[in-house]
């Protein structure tokens, strides 16, 4: 995914969810849309190297919106969600996610569970349906750890057993944690933070749920799923 024409910055705060002040390498203090509704533990730290990108819509109240971070001053981070379902559908596209390969159509967004959406739907008539949830993993802790979530998440939860009824139904139910983080080189679940998301999980894979984390490679100007990060239950 190109990323083009992004401006570069330094970050004063992350404040209310959705709004960040950043102050451009001119001088020009702005407020970016932030979107990205976690905690951000450890992506919004005060002085961190920030890039924007201009929606070029004006009349939109904050037509800036921050998508990438510096962390500790070496490992480029993308910290849009929104971008998490787009590039594991372009690897999948791609060729990369060997594990999801094989199917003849790919829908987005697609009703099921209760009153769910399921983020991406692979299907092909010589193979079961493979549901697909996708979710962004950012917190870096030591050891190049990457922990999910950053904050309790019932709705993540939630997701969690309507795929285990997919499995129960003889579908495929894949987990994939999207990893756009240079510093993670292994995935686990942050039981410190939400431990019942954590036991949930290691139930799902015992019943059939698969689990992936897919790593990013980054530059100022794409982000591009590359590589398989393992996982640790």
């Amino acid at each position: 995914m190109k990323l083009e024409s992004l401006i570069e910055g330094r970050l004063i705060k992350r404040y209310k969810r959705f709004l960040a002040d950043v102050e451009l390498s001119d001088g020009t203090q702005v407020t970016a849309h932030c979107p990205n509704t976690g905690s951000m533990k450890h992506c919004a730290e005060p002085g961190s190297r920030v890039w924007l990108l201009d929606s070029g819509n004006p009349k939109r109240k904050y037509p800036l919106g921050w998508e990438l971070v510096e962390i500790d001053q070496q490992h480029l981070c993308c910290i849009n969600t929104g971008r998490a379902n787009h590039l594991i559908r372009e690897a999948i596209e791609n060729g990369v996610i060997s594990e999801l390969q094989g199917y003849s159509s790919i829908r987005q967004e697609v009703k099921y569970g209760e009153n769910s959406r399921i983020d991406l739907l692979l299907e092909d008539e010589h193979k079961p349906k493979a549901y697909v949830e996708i979710k962004n993993l950012t917190l870096l802790e030591e050891d190049n750890w990457g922990s999910f979530p950053d904050a309790v998440t019932t709705r993540g939860a939630k997701h969690l057993v309507e795929l285990m009824s997919m499995v129960e139904q003889g579908h495929r139910a894949v987990m994939v944690f999207c990893v756009p983080h240079e510093g993670i080189k292994r995935a686990r679940p942050a039981d410190q933070i939400d431990p019942k998301y954590g036991q949930l999980l290691r139930e799902a894979a015992q019943a059939g749920v698969e689990v992936l984390a897919y790593g990013a490679s980054l530059t100022e100007s794409e982000v591009r799923i590359s590589h398989p990060v393992p996982v640790f239950l």
